[in-house]
């Protein structure tokens, strides 16, 4: 149960509300109906300094863009958002494996020692 505890104990604040003078209000709101507070987004602070201005931006505008509270239950959304494939390099597959023998548009691409082991079999 330290896990838990040491989650209680953080200092949890709010990344879409900034202090003028500089880090962020404290996490909750009165209420929701009374608040004119939008809908917060809660990290522990230590996580809230380490992000960038987009990635905090991001975080909120995914909370706030799904609805609230559905079913009684607060809205969860992950604080860093999966990288796609054009932030990954735009590459549409991971390169597996050791390329034995190819033209790669007109390079022609050769291991002399692995075309000897597995032969002319694998080339088309």
């Amino acid at each position: 149960m330290a896990g838990l505890k040491e989650w209680f104990k953080q200092d949890w604040v709010d990344i879409g509300a900034k202090k003028k003078g500089g880090g962020f209000k404290k996490c909750g709101r009165k209420s929701a109906s009374g608040s004119k507070r939008k809908y917060p987004k809660c990290v522990p602070a230590a996580k809230a300094a380490r992000m960038t201005d987009s990635q905090r931006r991001s975080a909120v505008a995914r909370k706030r863009s799904k609805p609230q509270g559905v079913g009684g239950k607060p809205t969860n959304v992950k604080t860093f958002a999966k990288r796609t494939k054009a932030a990954a390099g735009g590459r549409m597959q991971p390169y597996i494996g050791s390329f034995i023998k190819g033209n790669l548009g007109g390079v022609k691409v050769s291991n002399p020692s692995l075309v000897k082991y597995y032969g002319k079999k694998i080339m088309p």
